[in-house]
């Protein structure tokens, strides 16, 4: 039985209590037990270690640690295992070559195989692979896998990514795929597929059973037939359908307009034929639609009321000739229109031009006649106007001119003898539109490396970002691509230490995707290893990666990366033989050493609370130095133990919320305390510093508009914080209608100035000052009065003595709500806090994303805004929830602080005291009480109050209970 417990303790406990514990004569023997329980705990399944030296034998350059016959126990690369049984094949970018074994069907507990982008891999996949029932992951991108698809692959019961696109696989698409019911990623693009697209026949299953499917990619075959009638339904949940880029014939079919979910089709580049159904305009969730390249015929499509409709091309089909339709200039989202090669005549309406997100027209080869008025007042986001070709006479650039590209090739303007004027000139783009800055002094690099943008140099893993159907189309707005750079260096150093990403040299292929470069240069090293060039492949074939959702769909082809620094072998594989025996040895003398264990035991028992608390502590001021050891005011020291009782072992019951760090859950302390347990996830984006600082800060600062800090753990090599439990979530979930809650105009004003005192006290109460330097509705909590309580800290910066009135510090934030002056000068002041909470305010009336497709708020309210009008003219971007039929007093003061905080220099900006003092005033122009709570304890919802909408922080009821205080008893008073 002692030995039997001792297996259950952690490995480094074992070894503590050896060395620690025991006298002497002990050492030898524990040290003998322990040997042979490693043996026995690591060894491999042998039906899976037999298949994986199978599939190693029938591979040519395998990772360099495959070797030996234990391959959980040894931790080759790419394997995972879970009780010695291989869960997952995960070898991205190693370039390896040979054909797929037949004998993975023996791997009965896979859950996932990537053998992405080794492009050395041939033949076709075995039709044994359909006995893997517990695969939930397929996914072998940008191989050179050919044959027919197997239909075997239709008995995966569990699976949920499909990924075979960049593959040479010829045949038709199985019907038997139909029965993957469970399937959300089915990519079979870029192969040489043909046939027609099987629908359910009597007792034999299609694609139209896929109702779960959110992703239909079949694009860049050669698919012939029809797009069959039955193949949609309105119980399908798909949000992309690409098609572009094959054989299909016939109509579109009607039923495309049940699919109400869908936001990108891309049906170009086919044979398609007939009018477009008149229902396309019930899709109006759709962002992007490509209709190009085809034989369509009829009326141009009535695209009237598609309000998300970002992206359009319909260029070179047979429509009937028209007059410029009426839904040019109610499109309120577009940032590209591409109609070439069509019969449309008439003058272009001047609205058109001044849509605030319009970035490129193109209508080249129409029948469009008379003047061209851009007028003054034209979007400044507009680059380019494409009429080449069309029946021009004159052209009206407005009082001031318009300095972005028009041209007018080909009309009679130019004809005429004005073949100098610039728009009767086509210019050649001769540098990239876009690639990574430097962003310091540049060093020389050895020959086969090169220079990170953080002047490192270093081996980058290096491949190709394909964006299906991006809803932008200039290519020079470098914010944009700066944007993706962030948000793929975040997601990579969740998992990764990373130096920087590098994208060069965007372009739109023959495909009509947009293709760019993409570097990743590690962080700390000059080269990667091979787990981290795996997990690297991994991560963007499996769409671990989540783009900026203006970029669309993506898939991405990594090269081979010949740097790669290999992984050491593990020492066991050396020493197994002398192992083995001595673990026999150790069999016999275990009755010796049970006497030294049971003291060990009790010894530790005794003193491992009282020991963990303590190393806590010390491994801080070990660690840091002196001026970085948090200021404990009031923050209770809590051990893991404590904190895994309160949540249930951290149950998904109590499950409530997740961020970049990991996770939140619901918790209950000993004395009944209702709390939000942040647990930070091994690797999180929130390290040691963000961690010390969010304490420290929380510690010593007390205000009813901050989020209360009750205690932390650092313990057993966690990291978690305590907090107040604020039951109505985040304004960023009232706003979107998530959480249930009802905010009206006057509840937007109260949740406004709490968060502006709580900053303000920051600012210029708290000693020294405070910057918060990520304000956003993510970070405003509601609690059961709807009083806004500021939190995150985890980015806070003290402005220390410094008589300059700001630091220079490293640029933090989050995108939308980020002060450009501070991200251009690295100069951090308050300001930065007024700039985030002017877009806060922003954000507070329209209920819409900071920066959003291409589409920035305060650009958008700054253009839009007209004060001569009732609510100066916004009612559009307005959020309807805030009571737009009724008086909004106060309304237009309260846009004119908004813009005031948002100004482009700081010194322009208020401070968040007189911030305060005017949404006071605000407040009392709508008779209401600046002091007074925010809401009464009987909070009105979306939905009727018997069956109130359950929001992330108000589920008491479903509390998993597990002891101490009732959870009935925990309801707000």
């Amino acid at each position: 039985m002692i030995i039997m417990k001792m297996d259950l303790l952690p490995l480094n406990e074992r070894i503590n209590w050896s060395l620690r514990l025991m006298n002497p004569g002990c050492w030898v023997f524990l040290l003998v037990l322990l040997i042979q329980v490693l043996v026995i705990s690591a060894d491999t399944d042998p039906q899976d270690a037999a298949v994986l030296n199978s599939l190693a034998s029938s591979w040519d350059n395998t990772p360099s640690n495959w070797i030996g016959s234990d391959p959980c126990g040894d931790k080759w690369v790419g394997i995972s295992c879970t009780n010695s049984r291989v869960i997952s094949i995960t070898l991205s970018s190693l370039g390896l070559t040979g054909t797929l074994s037949g004998d993975i069907q023996s791997l009965n507990e896979l859950q996932a195989l990537d053998l992405s982008y080794n492009k050395g891999l041939t033949g076709g996949i075995p039709a044994s692979i359909g006995s893997l029932s517990k695969l939930v992951n397929l996914i072998l991108v940008g191989c050179s896998f050919s044959g027919e698809i197997p239909p075997e692959i239709g008995n995966l019961p569990r699976l949920v990514f499909l990924s075979l696109n960049s593959n040479s696989f010829t045949g038709s698409i199985p019907k038997t795929l139909g029965n993957l019911s469970k399937l959300y990623w089915f990519d079979l693009a870029d192969n040489k597929l043909t046939g027609t697209i099987p629908v359910s026949d009597g007792n034999k299953p299609g694609l139209d059973l896929l109702t779960h499917c959110k992703h239909f990619h079949f694009g860049v075959n050669q698919l012939s037939g029809t797009i069959p009638s039955k193949l949609f339904n309105s119980d399908m949940r798909l949000i992309h359908v690409l098609f572009d880029n094959n054989n299909l014939t016939g109509s579109i079919p009607p039923t495309l307009g049940l699919l109400s979910h869908l936001e990108v089709l891309r049906l170009d580049a086919n044979s398609l034929s007939g009018p477009v159904p008149s229902n396309i305009n019930n899709l109006t969730k759709l962002a992007e639609l490509h209709l190009a390249n085809n034989q369509l015929t009829g009326t141009l499509p009535n695209l009237s009321g598609m309000t998300a409709l970002s992206f359009v091309d319909m260029s070179n089909n047979s429509f009937d000739a028209s007059e410029v339709p009426p839904w040019f200039s109610t499109l309120p989202s577009l940032t590209s229109l591409y109609l070439e090669f069509l019969k449309i005549g008439g003058q272009l309406p001047k609205s058109l031009f001044s849509f605030a997100p319009l970035q490129t027209l193109k209508l080249r080869s129409n029948r469009l006649n008379g003047t061209i008025d851009i007028g003054t007042d034209y979007s400044t986001s507009l680059e380019l106007i494409d009429l080449r070709d069309n029946d021009i006479s004159q052209i009206t650039l407005g009082g001031g001119g318009f300095e972005k590209k028009i041209i007018l090739v080909g009309n009679p303007i130019c004809n005429q003898g004005g073949t100098d004027l610039q728009y009767c000139k086509i210019s050649r783009q001769s540098t990239p539109p876009y690639s990574t800055p430097q962003n310091c002094i540049p060093i020389p690099c050895p020959s086969n490396e090169n220079l990170s943008p953080n002047c490192h140099c270093a081996y980058p893993y290096t491949g190709t970002l394909y964006f299906r159907s991006p809803s932008f189309s200039d290519l020079g707005n470098a914010t944009i691509f700066q944007i993706l750079e962030d948000a793929l260096k975040s997601s990579l150093l969740k998992q990764l230490p990373v130096d920087s990403v590098s994208l060069q040299n965007p372009f739109v292929d023959a495909d009509n995707n947009l293709e760019m470069t993409l570097q990743v240069f590690p962080g700390g090293k000059d080269r990667f290893n091979e787990i981290d060039v795996s997990t690297l492949g991994f991560i963007l074939s499996n769409q671990t990666f989540k783009p900026p959702s203006i970029f669309g769909p993506y898939y991405f082809i990594g090269e081979g990366y010949s740097a790669v620094r290999v992984v050491a072998p593990s020492s066991k594989s050396n020493r197994l033989p002398v192992i083995i025996g001595a673990s026999v040895g150790g069999a016999a003398l275990a009755s010796l050493v049970t006497g030294c264990v049971v003291f060990a035991i009790r010894h530790r028992r005794k003193t491992r609370k009282l020991k963990e608390k303590n190393q806590s502590i010390v491994s801080w001021s070990r660690t840091k130095s002196s001026s970085s050891i948090p200021l404990l005011k009031g923050a209770k020291l809590f051990s893991f133990e404590e904190l895994r009782k309160c949540t249930n072992n951290f149950s998904e019951a109590n499950h409530i919320g997740n961020g970049s760090y990991g996770k939140v859950y619901r918790g209950i302390l000993t004395d009944g305390q209702l709390v939000a347990v942040k647990r930070a996830q091994q690797g999180s984006m929130q390290g040691g510093l963000e961690f010390n600082t969010e304490i420290e800060l929380l510690s010593r600062v007390h205000h009813k508009n901050l989020v209360t800090l009750v205690g932390f753990c650092f313990d057993q090599g966690e990291q978690i914080l305590v907090y107040e439990y604020v039951p109505n979530g985040t304004l960023k979930e009232s706003l979107s209608g998530k959480s249930g809650v009802h905010l009206d105009w006057k509840r937007r004003l109260r949740v406004a100035l709490g968060a502006a005192r709580g900053l303000a006290y920051l600012h210029e109460l708290a000693n020294p000052p405070i910057v918060h330097r990520d304000i956003k509705s993510s970070n405003i909590l509601l609690d059961d009065h709807l009083n806004a309580k500021v939190s995150d800290f985890g980015l806070s910066k003290p402005m220390g003595d410094d008589t300059k009135g700001y630091v220079t510090t490293q640029v933090k934030g989050t995108m939308g709500y980020l002060d450009p002056e501070y991200y251009m000068t690295q100069q951090l002041t308050e300001k930065s806090d007024v700039y985030s909470f002017g877009v806060l305010l922003l954000e507070l009336i329209t209920a819409k994303k900071p920066l959003e497709r291409g589409r920035y708020i305060v650009r958008e309210v700054r253009v839009m805004m007209d004060k001569t009008k009732d609510l100066y003219g916004l009612h559009e971007l307005l959020d309807p929830a805030i009571g737009l039929g009724t008086t909004l007093g106060g309304f237009e003061k309260y846009v004119d602080l908004a813009i005031q905080c948002v100004e482009d220099s700081g010194n322009d900006r208020p401070a968040m005291s007189d911030v305060v003092k005017e949404i006071e005033n605000i407040m009392q122009l709508v008779g209401m009480n600046p002091n007074a709570d925010s809401a009464s304890a009987s909070l009105s919802y979306i939905s009727s109050s018997r069956s109130p909408v359950r929001h992330p922080y108000s589920n008491v009821g479903n509390f998993d209970y597990s002891g101490g205080v009732p959870p009935s008893e925990l309801e707000p008073k």
